[in-house]
């Protein structure tokens, strides 16, 4: 399900419920107006609301959906399958909001001190070495 709440500052927040281990896991984001994400999602929303008055029409001649298969089918809406690795991310993403610790992650893995910057070091000493070892073979060889 997927809920909406238009904020002042052109931001929406999108809110959308995920079956995962046999658990409901809501995820709420909140994304800018003009975004390809928003866009879909209000197209959707406006798609939801527009059928679902007509779904049920008062009419007298028309069937109406209702039944036991009807209330079981509003009942058991398949949500949408969320997998480990998407739940792993979502859990870090919000520990780092809750510890305040996402400002600190990025300046500590731009630095030198960052494993990034660390593997970097580590290749170009890697391929200095290879060049110094293959002049060396090379000289060798010619005279």
């Amino acid at each position: 399900k997927l809920q909406e709440k238009p904020k002042d500052s052109g931001k929406v927040t999108i809110t959308q419920t995920f079956d995962f281990a046999g658990e409901e896991v809501k995820v709420t984001k909140e994304v800018d107006s003009n975004s390809k994400e928003a866009k879909s999602f209000l197209k959707q929303q406006e798609k939801l609301q527009s059928a679902a008055p007509g779904s049920l029409p008062t009419v007298s001649g028309v069937k109406r959906p209702s039944g036991m298969s009807s209330l079981l089918g509003k009942i058991g809406a398949k949500k949408q399958k969320m997998s480990t690795l998407e739940k792993s991310k979502l859990d870090w993403e919000t520990f780092k909001e809750e510890e305040g610790i996402v400002e600190e992650l990025a300046i500590h893995n731009r630095g030198k001190d960052g494993y990034i910057e660390r593997k970097a070091f580590l290749e170009r000493v890697d391929h200095r070495q290879f060049e110094i070892e293959r002049d060396l073979r090379l000289s060798r060889m010619k005279p």
